[in-house]
C-alpha cells in the first residue's frame, strides 16, 4: 500500500458485515486529506470481505483493505496491519474500532496531542466521564474495566487509566516498528502488552520511560455501541492475561538478539521516519 498521508489508521474487522457505519465512513473519506484508513479483515465468515472490497473500490484515494485468510484474532490483525502500513512510511499510524465507538472526530485531537511534544511516541484514547465530556458506557462494562485499570496499572507499574479503549495513535518511529515487529503473547490485552514492551525496552536498554513518550488524552465523546465482541467472562480472562504479562516482560534478562536490537535503537531513538513513499 502506497501513501502519502501523515496518517494510516489501521481498522480490524471480524464478522463486522453489519454493524459498519458505512454513512459515518463515507463521510470521512470523502472529507479525508491527510488519512489513510487500512481495513484488516480478520478471516470473517459472512460478508465483510465484499463490504470492504466495496469501499475500496469507491474510495481507493482513502482507503485500502488487507484481508487475512483465517482469523487470528484482534491483536495480530492489528499487528499484521502495522506492518503493511509501515511500509507506506506515514509520519503516523494508529488503530481504531470499527463500530466507530470513538467518532473520527477525535483522531484530529490524538494528532494535535502526538505531534505537540516531540518526546511523545504514543497517544491513548481514555474514556473518562467528566463534565462537558459525553461518555456512554453500560454500567457493568464500566465497572468491570475499572477493576482490569486498577489490575492493569499495577502490572506495569504505571499511572494508567484506560488502556482499552480503542482508539491509539503512534509517531512511527524504530522503537515503535520494534514494538511491533514480534505476535503478541495475548489476543485481547494487546493494548497492555504495547506499553509492557515499551516500559521494558526503556528498563533493560536506558530509553525513555512509559511516562516521557505515552500521553492519555480523556475523549470528548465515546458511545458504548452494541454487539461488541467483548463479553464479561472476558474479564476473568483477562486476569490471567496481565499474569503472563507481567511474568513475560518483567524478566530481568533479555535474549541475545534483544540486546542487539536495543543497542541499535539506543542510537536511533529520536529518529521518527518521516520520508513519504
Amino acid at each position: 500500500m502506497q501513501s502519502s498521508r501523515p496518517i494510516i489508521l489501521v481498522i480490524p474487522c471480524y464478522n463486522e458485515e453489519n454493524r459498519l457505519p458505512l454513512a459515518e465512513f463515507e463521510t470521512f473519506f470523502r472529507q479525508s486529506r491527510d488519512t489513510k484508513i487500512l481495513f484488516v479483515n480478520d478471516g470473517s465468515k459472512d460478508g465483510t470481505q465484499h463490504v470492504l472490497d466495496e469501499l475500496a473500490a469507491s474510495y481507493p484515494h482513502a482507503c485500502a483493505t488487507l484481508h487475512l485468510t483465517t482469523n487470528v484474532g484482534k491483536a495480530e490483525a492489528v499487528r499484521q496491519g502495522f506492518q503493511q502500513a509501515f511500509l507506506a512510511i506515514p509520519q503516523s499510524v494508529g488503530y481504531w474500532d470499527a463500530d466507530l465507538a470513538t467518532p473520527f472526530a477525535e483522531l484530529e485531537l490524538l494528532h494535535t496531542a502526538l505531534w505537540r511534544n516531540s518526546d511523545l511516541l504514543m497517544v491513548m484514547g481514555s474514556r473518562v466521564r467528566m463534565l462537558g465530556r459525553v461518555v456512554d458506557r453500560k454500567a457493568l462494562r464500566h465497572y468491570l474495566g475499572r477493576v482490569i485499570a486498577t489490575a492493569v496499572a499495577h502490572t506495569l507499574d504505571a499511572s494508567t487509566y484506560d488502556t482499552q479503549c480503542g482508539a491509539k495513535l503512534f509517531r512511527v518511529t524504530d522503537r515503535v516498528r520494534r514494538v511491533f515487529s514480534r505476535p503478541f503473547l495475548t489476543r485481547w490485552l494487546f493494548d497492555v502488552e504495547i506499553l509492557a514492551r515499551f516500559a521494558r525496552d526503556s528498563r533493560l536498554g536506558g530509553l525513555p520511560g512509559l511516562e516521557e513518550i505515552v500521553y492519555e488524552l480523556p475523549l470528548h465523546q465515546w458511545c458504548d455501541v452494541p454487539g461488541s465482541k467483548v463479553h464479561p467472562m472476558d474479564f476473568f480472562r483477562a486476569l490471567y492475561q496481565l499474569i503472563r504479562i507481567r511474568s513475560v516482560y518483567h524478566k530481568s534478562a533479555p535474549k541475545l538478539d534483544e540486546l542487539d536490537e536495543l543497542a541499535l535503537l539506543k542510537q536511533t531513538v529520536s529518529r521518527p521516519i518521516n520520508k513519504a513513499a
